[in-house]
């Protein structure tokens, strides 16, 4: 279960005042918490906005999405795109990649998705002729640094790269195991490289976002 990292009340209230989802993203929410483990994975109101919002005010065309799950935010960012649009969604769970289906076939921007099953860092190497608008890290914690890395080249200039849970749950501040390091060490590349900017925001879990200049 996901610690607050502010009060809960305020992070209620936050909710509260933001946008809602459209029916049948409610519905996913619903059916995840019912019929999937680990729900906590789902993205959330205000992520899920955030990224809607900032798909629509950056003209993004064609997004990356490393860790899809149930298909919570890739649906939110798909709402923003144009019809032309393309969302590459990496993910390795089976059950979540068909759960996700039947909500992209309901959706009418659900064919702007893309599945791709497989090791994330796999499809990556798979899309080196690609140049992508925006890419979403939201995966296993322990290969954020290598996301990072391999996905940086296929951003263009003045593209965004967002990370959910980068604050993984304040374990950035004493990082311990592997996962806790490579999101803390994300945080620290970004913040000290000479060709990124960026800024690290305490929304839910904590969402890092990056421009490449």
């Amino acid at each position: 279960m996901l610690d607050y990292l502010v009060n809960p009340d305020i992070e209620d209230y936050c909710h509260q005042h933001t946008t809602k989802e459209s029916d049948l993203l409610l519905s996913l929410i619903d059916e995840t918490n019912q019929n999937m483990g680990y729900p906590v994975k789902l993205s959330g109101r205000q992520v899920g906005r955030l990224l809607k919002l900032i798909v629509s005010i950056s003209q993004t065309k064609t997004i990356l999405e490393i860790g899809m799950f149930t298909g919570y935010s890739a649906l939110s960012m798909a709402e923003a795109l144009p019809e032309e649009g393309k969302i590459i969604c990496c993910e390795t769970n089976p059950r979540a990649i068909e759960f996700a289906k039947q909500f992209f076939e309901q959706s009418p921007h659900g064919h702007k998705i893309d599945i791709r099953f497989g090791k994330a860092l796999d499809t990556i190497s798979s899309l080196v002729e690609m140049t992508f608008d925006l890419v979403f890290i939201d995966a296993d914690k322990k290969n954020y640094t290598h996301y990072l890395h391999s996905t940086l080249p296929l951003v263009r200039s003045g593209g965004l790269i967002i990370v959910d849970n980068a604050l993984w749950q304040g374990n950035v501040l004493t990082p311990n195991d592997e996962r806790d390091q490579a999101v803390a060490e994300l945080n620290r590349y970004v913040a000290e490289s000479e060709t990124l900017e960026n800024v690290l925001l305490s929304i839910r879990d904590g969402v890092n976002i990056i421009r490449k200049c």
